[in-house]
């Protein structure tokens, strides 16, 4: 069912979000000061060709430097790349086959506003990228 939903969005959309996102890490590139700004785009070019079976996760340890990337990401390619993603995400709602295209559409346009500090991974592997938190032990008990 995977490999369906895949080659229905590569038709539908996958394809023309792939290229905005290669277009805006040649910009990233030529701009020199954002080249940093071309790896996310990059990333996310393979994402937005072959979404479904993965799933992003928040990156570990992502701190400042992300906040920073995000903001400038933002400034030179974010916003219109979400722009794009909610345009075809409104295009494919207009038919019933569309509507779970459309909230992937969502999801991404999330994404292309702030990719720093985020890793798509495989959604098998989602797991081992989750950040779990245990309590603290309390007094009076073994460890």
């Amino acid at each position: 069912m995977r490999i369906i939903g895949n080659l229905l969005w590569l038709v539908l959309s996958g394809i023309e979000m792939a290229i905005a996102y290669l277009f805006a890490a040649l910009l990233a590139v030529v701009l020199l000061v954002t080249m940093p700004l071309a790896v996310p785009a990059v990333r996310l070019a393979g994402f937005a060709l072959w979404p479904f079976g993965r799933v992003v996760v928040r990156r570990a340890g992502a701190g400042a430097g992300s906040a920073v990337g995000n903001v400038v990401w933002f400034v030179v390619a974010g916003w219109w790349l979400a722009l794009l993603h909610l345009f075809f995400g409104l295009l494919l709602a207009i038919t019933i086959i569309g509507i779970p295209f459309t909230v992937v559409h969502v999801k991404l346009a999330g994404l292309a506003l702030r990719p720093y500090g985020k890793d798509v991974v495989e959604a098998r592997f989602a797991h081992q990228h989750d950040v779990v938190v245990e309590p603290p032990a309390r007094p009076g008990t073994a460890g």
